[in-house]
């Protein structure tokens, strides 16, 4: 899906989300359940772009003049895969190869002239950013355009391969522990990761490079990483699930580990926003802007990203003051930041507020506010205020 913007010579190329399959059974299932992400037949004939990929400027102001491409998943291989059918497998995997088509094919509607391409995606297609950006770079620089500066932004795709609060088999997508389902999946895909983070693994180790803190050190081009801190598709994966019964205390402390874990992998990513939240996804919801982490949001991030990446070019400047590219929560527990988005009870549909959401999850107020040596209504002050 395309939408030129003629004025502009900045490209936004976004690659759809939406988990994986990993073997013969889970594929059919998805098939059956999920045609429109195995097949295009169904597809409408345009899409309303939203969040980063929206015209209005309102809801997206700094990039919504650029010209957009929308690559809808159906590859299911989180963009990776690079296998035709063949006797022996019914389904073909080529996410790489679709990414690579996408871009031959744009070079002759502008590309050609463009001053920067921005590579984004949301959940398995953050992932498929952190895969295919400096491949998309160097494919580019092959066709004699050097010119083009290439950059990722990765939303929701930065997992940790962790141990899970309850181990399970791996049976299907959502109870595989995330190290066994890509295990399998690159082997069924015949998936391939970029050169230089394949030379850090051991052959038949290649299934690290899936996981953001392990490929992204190798990394040539900038990638900008949006993460939420408490990403519910890690959780269900890692058999946290957050509905109905009260959270356990193991639970409890297994989120927030969850949470400082992955508050370190970020600290050497020079451009980053993770907000405590609980949440899955955000570059192409509306509300995108309404998110902020340490008084400065998502879009704003981002912009100040641009100027840090056009200013470096022409001389290495020290960070433009007041304008920060690195965001971290530092607070501890899911939704500690005020800004994040409602959260809704799953069963019931309704809004909860921070107190409610925390309760709901078993968050024993009298004892935290023990440890944490404080009087209780103290605590639900700092809880409701978000500090």
């Amino acid at each position: 899906y395309l939408k030129e913007s003629k004025g502009s010579r900045r490209w936004l190329l976004f690659l759809e989300g939406g988990w994986y399959c990993f073997n013969r059974e889970n594929c059919d299932t998805r098939y059956d359940t999920m045609r429109r992400l195995m097949s295009s037949q169904e597809w409408p004939a345009t899409r309303v772009g939203t969040g980063i990929l929206s015209s209005q400027p309102e809801e997206n102001p700094h990039w919504w003049n650029a010209n957009m491409v929308f690559i809808p998943y159906c590859s299911s291989d989180v963009w990776s895969g690079a296998s035709s059918k063949s006797e022996k497998n019914e389904y073909a995997f080529m996410g790489a190869l679709i990414i690579q088509e996408v871009i031959k094919e744009l070079v002759g509607k502008g590309l050609s002239t463009a001053k920067v391409l921005l590579l984004a995606g949301s959940s398995a297609g953050g992932t498929g950013v952190l895969l295919n950006v400096d491949r998309v770079a160097e494919q580019l620089e092959e066709m004699g355009y050097q010119g083009i500066q290439v950059r990722g932004l990765a939303d929701s795709g930065w997992f940790l391969d962790n141990k899970q609060y309850r181990r399970t088999d791996c049976i299907d997508t959502i109870t595989c522990a995330p190290t066994e389902a890509i295990r399998r999946g690159i082997r069924y895909w015949n998936g391939i990761v970029p050169e230089r983070c394949k030379l850090q693994f051991k052959e038949g180790e290649e299934w690290n490079c899936f996981f953001g803190y392990k490929i992204y050190p190798t990394l040539r081009c900038p990638v900008f990483v949006v993460q939420w801190l408490f990403d519910e598709a890690q959780l269900t994966v890692d058999n946290v699930h957050l509905t109905g019964q009260p959270v356990q205390e193991g639970q409890w402390l297994y989120i927030q580990n969850l949470g400082r874990e992955l508050r370190n992998t970020l600290k050497d990513v020079t451009a980053s926003f993770a907000p405590a939240c609980l949440s899955h996804e955000i570059i192409t919801r509306n509300h995108w802007t309404d998110i902020q982490v340490k008084g400065t949001s998502l879009p704003r991030a981002l912009h100040c990203w641009d100027r840090s990446l056009h200013e470096s070019n022409k001389n290495g400047k020290a960070p433009l003051k007041g304008c920060p590219i690195h965001l971290i929560d530092s607070c501890p527990w899911p939704h500690c930041n005020p800004s994040c988005p409602t959260i809704r009870d799953q069963f019931t549909g309704q809004e909860m507020n921070v107190i409610q959401f925390l309760m709901h999850m078993g968050f024993d107020v009298q004892k935290m506010a023990q440890q944490q040596g404080l009087e209780p209504s103290k605590l639900l002050g700092m809880l409701s205020s978000g500090n």
